[in-house]
């Protein structure tokens, strides 16, 4: 069974997922691929999960950097549980490129492709957004497609952790940051 409950956060609705012990789904509202992990079978609950991630989502709209996780489950190919591994290790109010993850598993495993590409679909499909920060990763040349939630939202959780991408990325020409 799984169990669901909401979060009104200052960008808007946000709902939550667990199998009743670990943290399994953190989406936007009405965002791309919306509770895709969610089963059919599911009901409302307020659980010990929910307490500490409304805690860890307070303290992170807050303006701070959370100090602790709540417990999580991620589930996916390998391929994509070491893609969001890596994203649990972008430290806070820090940005990285879909390449530089590319490169960095392709260097690890020595096994999989090192198209930014695929690193894109397997970031695009992280079933815990914010706590497993998606949003800390954009194109090489500044751009920030890739995000699930709408890129003004990612926009605005970079913005929260205090990130000027143009620290980060020199623009292509005619690119906005």
């Amino acid at each position: 069974m799984q169990y669901t409950a909401a979060y009104a956060s200052p960008l808007g609705g946000i709902t939550l997922a667990s199998d009743g012990e670990s943290l399994c789904g953190l989406w936007f509202d009405g965002q791309k691929y919306f509770a895709a992990t969610l089963s059919g079978e599911h009901e409302e609950r307020d659980l010990p999960v929910f307490r500490q991630t409304r805690r860890w989502l307070d303290r992170y709209f807050g303006g701070e950097a959370p100090d602790f996780t709540p417990p999580l489950r991620l589930t996916g190919s390998p391929f994509r549980l070491a893609v969001w591994d890596r994203l649990l290790k972008i430290p806070y109010g820090k940005v990285v490129a879909y390449g530089e993850i590319a490169a960095a598993l392709g260097e690890e495993s020595g096994r999989w492709s090192r198209a930014a590409q695929a690193v894109g679909g397997a970031v695009g499909h992280n079933p815990i957004s914010i706590i497993v920060p998606c949003h800390r990763v954009a194109g090489s040349g500044g751009s920030l497609t890739g995000y699930a939630g709408g890129i003004d939202k990612k926009r605005a959780l970079l913005a929260l952790e205090g990130v000027d991408l143009r620290s980060y990325f020199v623009p292509k020409k005619g690119t906005a940051l």
